[in-house]
């Protein structure tokens, strides 16, 4: 269960003693730095997503945390930590770098090294936490990495960043198991938008970079399900390898391409006959790359056991 501190939850004679420990004992040792005469407001949840710590920070109170040489010396967890600034604007500075993260943005930092994270409005961040082992890129190119923005824009960053943001909210409805492979998930996301980041794609090992493709893969053809061209020629393409290679990946699913993006249409033409109402059958097959109403109607009944109109008849709106 996750666990949630508020500082509308401590004593207000000695809020900001409070605070302080409770920053120190959750996400520490770290220094908080604090006017005393400003009013104090923030909220930290923690949890876990199997190996990785996951926690959402939100504050309206400026304020800076620093990870001093002598916080160091008293306790050296070696892990890293990466920010991912869900709103606000909050300013990241280590190894001799300072950037002010932008919405959508994340960026790591080294908890053996010291480090400063300041904020001087309003912010909400994911943070998620990892021992040093779960990053597989040498250490070398992880110091010239902390503190250097990854945007949502391209990439991995275009997958990670969503994904960041979503488990930040609900890491805590997922099974041990669910956890655990999501867990990998983050982890090859994170780790391929920062070698990219670094033009260093190659560092990233080869079960990683797998995962990873079959991620934008699939991300690529739920972009596309509604048009009638997509194949795995043309997915192949757009992702600069064989159709060989492509249908290997989809192996190790034990799916295929062409049934991978059926099911995917057929999941968006179930969704549509039950609330976009205004569609009929065949219009809601062709918007999701089956305009063939005899084909389509086969195609679902298979899936469903229900043809699409008799599909939507038993799913009366309520």
């Amino acid at each position: 269960m996750a666990t949630v501190i508020r500082t509308s939850d401590l004593p207000a004679r000695s809020r900001h003693d409070a605070w302080r420990d409770v920053v120190c004992d959750t996400l520490g040792p770290l220094d908080l730095r604090i006017d005393l005469d400003a009013p104090l407001r923030g909220e930290i949840e923690l949890g876990q997503l199997g190996p990785v710590g996951v926690g959402r920070v939100a504050t309206t109170t400026p304020h800076s945390v620093h990870r001093t040489a002598r916080l160091i010396h008293r306790d050296n967890p070696e892990l890293y930590r990466a920010v991912l600034a869900v709103s606000g604007e909050p300013v990241l500075r280590q190894d001799g770098r300072e950037i002010r993260l932008a919405k959508g943005e994340f960026a790591i930092y080294d908890f053996t090294r010291p480090y400063e994270v300041a904020y001087d409005a309003a912010v909400r961040l994911a943070v998620f936490s990892f021992p040093h082992e779960l990053l597989p890129l040498p250490h070398r190119d992880v110091a010239r990495l902390t503190a250097v923005p990854v945007s949502a824009s391209s990439g991995a960053g275009a997958l990670a960043v969503p994904l960041l943001r979503r488990v930040a909210t609900d890491h805590d409805e997922y099974t041990p198991a669910s956890a655990a492979r999501l867990a990998t998930v983050v982890m090859d996301l994170v780790t391929t938008a920062l070698a990219e980041r670094a033009e260093q794609g190659e560092a990233v090992p080869e079960d990683a970079r797998r995962r990873t493709l079959l991620l934008r893969v699939r991300a690529f053809i739920d972009q596309r399900l509604g048009w009638g061209d997509l194949d795995p020629v043309m997915v192949a393409a757009a992702h600069h390898v064989s159709v060989r290679y492509l249908h290997r990946l989809f192996e190790s699913e034990n799916t295929t391409v062409a049934a991978w993006i059926r099911h995917r249409r057929l999941e968006r033409c179930r969704a549509d006959l039950l609330a976009a109402r205004h569609l009929t059958v065949n219009e809601v097959g062709a918007r999701w790359g089956l305009p063939d109403a005899a084909h389509f109607s086969r195609l679902f009944k298979r899936a469903y056991g229900l043809p699409p109109a008799e599909f939507r008849r038993a799913h009366p709106v309520r």
